[in-house]
């Protein structure tokens, strides 16, 4: 997709309005995005699935005609969303160039399913967007099920995932997802929307340089002419100069390393964390022994295996002095949770041993 489509050009930028409103603002848009020269393909939001009822949910079939006159215009390849059976037909009977799957849609197979059926014996670009939930086995069958239906120019989307509570983030990065399905599939290209990860349109340059500075194949950026008045996401969408800029202010690194030296010196320092990283679970090898026995005295004494105080205390301590060491209070909030989850499920496994297995 990307080599025939872009090029061959890395990061592959892709931009648009978040919602196809009229035909003035889509082109209006899309002409002032391709002048920047900045852009590799355009995207509109031509069906909106939305939260709740009574929101601006699209103006539907009417606007593939306004996106694809503007890729005319501009001589840009087009993209939209589907989420079902009846949105792939319209696309491909307007020859919309790419297909994407929204995150709302990839949570559900059965949806998946339906899109890809009704797509197979085509050829058009499928890019796929990661689930609401943090589950890298659900966006892996989402791709999975693409493939088996014959699809081979595939893309995954990172957007962030849905998260309880308050956040910088309008939805949460964790960047581990993305590269473990980088790691998965390294061949299909990953981009990175920045738009719906921050939900903030000036924390979007930001989040596009981290994703660049892991190797992301491109970005999809949201820009709106006037973007205050967008019917849909208008705090994080921005106007095409605002994303010329962007774009302009990003570094982009290499991924190989073609100098010796600099290279010697990378091995030297990757063979020093590999020893570091085998002390550690040497050492979770060691905790999970002492909690083992903090089970079987639990056991003993008939106690719960949480002791709320204690897990208080723990945090406590060790993010203070994580602090001392620079590490961050929501890095060390995450280990500590993952780290106590296991000690847990020894504990668990201590005093529910019958005593037959004890012998």
């Amino acid at each position: 997709m990307f080599d025939t489509l872009t090029k061959g050009k890395k990061p592959v930028i892709i931009s648009g309005p978040c919602s196809a409103e009229s035909e003035e603002q889509v082109i209006a848009t899309c002409m002032a995005i391709a002048k920047t020269g900045k852009v590799d393909m355009l995207r509109a939001g031509i069906w909106k699935p939305r939260t709740r009822p009574n929101t601006f949910e699209g103006v539907g079939a009417p606007g593939l005609k306004w996106l694809k006159e503007a890729g005319r215009r501009t001589n840009l390849p087009v993209a939209v969303e589907v989420a079902n059976t009846k949105h792939v037909e319209e696309a491909l009977k307007s020859e919309i160039d790419v297909l994407w799957v929204g995150a709302r849609t990839t949570v559900n197979p059965f949806s998946v399913q339906e899109i890809a059926d009704a797509l197979r014996g085509t050829s058009i670009p499928v890019m796929i967007k990661n689930p609401l939930n943090a589950d890298e086995d659900l966006w892996s069958g989402a791709l999975e099920r693409m493939i088996h239906v014959g699809l081979t120019d595939l893309a995954l989307i990172h957007r962030g995932f849905a998260q309880y509570g308050k956040s910088v983030y309008r939805n949460e990065p964790k960047w581990q997802i993305p590269l473990e399905m980088k790691r998965r599939f390294p061949t299909v290209p990953m981009i990175c929307d920045p738009s719906h990860i921050t939900g903030k349109r000036e924390n979007i340059a930001a989040i596009s340089q981290q994703a660049l500075d892991m190797d992301f194949d491109g970005l999809m950026i949201e820009s709106h002419i006037t973007p205050d008045q967008a019917l849909s996401d208008a705090a994080q969408q921005v106007t095409p100069q605002a994303l010329k800029e962007i774009i302009d202010s990003l570094i982009v690194r290499s991924s190989s390393v073609l100098d010796e030296a600099l290279l010697d010196k990378l091995e030297a320092l990757r063979k020093q964390m590999d020893i570091i990283d085998d002390d550690l679970v040497k050492l979770l090898g060691e905790r999970m022994k002492v909690a083992e026995e903090i089970g079987l005295v639990k056991k003993e004494k008939g106690l719960t295996i949480l002791q709320v105080k204690r897990w208080e205390e723990i945090i406590e301590r060790v993010t203070k002095l994580g602090g001392f060491q620079g590490l961050s209070e929501n890095f060390l909030h995450r280990y500590l949770s993952a780290i106590h989850q296991e000690s847990i499920d020894h504990q668990n496994e201590v005093m529910n041993r019958t005593e037959l297995e004890e012998e």
